[in-house]
């Protein structure tokens, strides 16, 4: 075990910029072959960016939730799918850095290790000597391809015949890899499928997922840490939201790098900038993108801000994580809609890149957990005084 100390959070937010060139080079590749290129996972790695939700007494940075926000976003404006992987590979550190000291030195022996994760819970696990056997498959298993550890949840039984939700880290190595990842959106994530067929895992690799879910971990390992401070979906929705922000901030910058000198062919402006359209256009994009960010960093403050205090999250406040993921996801596709539509013909052909980030961020909003419509309707079940039809708060 090891002590590091964690760089500022403006040293991670340049590293992440500097890389930005880097994944724009590869993300047709990435599209092209449906998982990231290698060069790209090696420089992740290198500016020690999968290590920000790493335990620091394994070499992490336990980097705060702001901090990961705005590296993610940083990594979106050069790719949407690096930017995505990186922020399930986050997700799922935070979920490995909760299981026992003895499973933790396993898995961060490496603190830039790889670790996948979904949280539907499609898999059983049953009881055996010494742990469980596991059978199941988990679709839009995001990065599984390049990664080395699976954080994955099932279900086991329960004395009295129901069934209870579970968190497992599984090695990559044990599971079934089904390559169904041909998608319109997101493809370079290589979000495959995984199987485990009969896999043991010994009985320290599985967790009860309600604690995590709540917030109740118990954090013997590490009880000063603030990183494990609130209930899991807050910390989730502020990370996978940051992708979204940063797909609109790219949006912006792609139309802008073809705008000067390009026409609005039939018409007689012989530069679309001086036309009022393209001013209200660019507005009103800039509008949505600043909505995004609001929603975005809000709910990354809120998690810093309660994880720090150790006050309790009300329901309401769990729900406005759901509601300010959705805010993020639909205010920067309205963004991205509104620069590919005057982007003109020629944006649809592949090298152009405002075509693949409108691809792109649609994917993310027909995420269930990002899903604008399910997110608005969950909190305002809340604000009318009915229960959450949900147990992901």
């Amino acid at each position: 075990m090891s002590i590091t100390d964690a760089p500022p959070r403006a040293d991670l937010v340049r590293a992440a910029a500097e890389l930005v060139p880097l994944l724009a080079r590869h993300a047709q590749w990435s599209e092209d072959n449906r998982r990231l290129h290698d060069e790209v996972v090696e420089a992740l790695s290198d500016a020690g960016i999968l290590r920000m939700r790493v335990p620091e007494r394994f070499g992490g940075y336990e980097s705060d939730t702001r901090a990961v926000t705005e590296v993610i976003a940083e990594l979106a404006r050069g790719d949407g799918s690096a930017a995505w992987t990186v922020a399930v590979w986050h997700i799922s550190s935070f979920v490995a850095g909760l299981f026992p000291d003895s499973v933790r030195e396993e898995v961060f022996a490496d603190p830039s290790v790889r670790i996948s994760g979904i949280l539907s819970p499609t898999a059983m696990a049953v009881p055996t000597e010494g742990g469980y056997l596991l059978n199941g498959k988990w679709s839009f298993n995001t990065g599984a391809t390049q990664s080395q550890w699976n954080a994955n949840a099932a279900v086991r039984p329960t004395p009295d015949g129901g069934y209870e939700p579970i968190m497992t880290l599984i090695p990559m190595a044990d599971l079934q890899i089904i390559d169904d990842w041909h998608t319109s959106g997101l493809r370079g994530s290589g979000s495959v499928s995984t199987v485990a067929d009969g896999v043991f895992l010994p009985e320290e690799r599985v967790m009860s997922m309600v604690p995590i879910i709540m917030g109740q971990h118990p954090l013997q390992q590490d009880p000063n840490t603030t990183m494990w401070g609130g209930p899991f979906m807050p910390v989730a929705c502020a990370t996978v939201g940051a992708t979204a922000l940063g797909l609109a901030r790219a949006a912006k910058e792609a139309f802008f790098e073809r705008l000067p000198g390009r026409k609005i062919t039939y018409t007689d402006y012989p530069d679309q900038s001086q036309a009022p359209l393209t001013h209200l256009q660019v507005a009103e994009a800039e509008i949505k993108i600043d909505q995004a960010e609001f929603h975005e960093y809000r709910a990354a403050d809120r998690v810093d801000r309660k994880g720090t205090s150790g006050e309790q999250w009300t329901l309401e406040e769990r729900a406005k994580a759901r509601l300010d993921l959705g805010a993020t996801c639909q205010a920067a596709k309205d963004a991205v809609d509104v620069l590919r539509t005057a982007s003109g013909g020629s944006s649809v052909y592949q090298h152009v890149p405002i075509q693949r980030i409108q691809r792109d961020v649609q994917t993310l909003n027909l995420h269930a957990i990002m899903h604008p419509n399910t997110n608005l309707e969950l909190y305002g079940r809340i604000l009318c005084g009915m229960g959450p039809n949900t147990q992901y708060l």
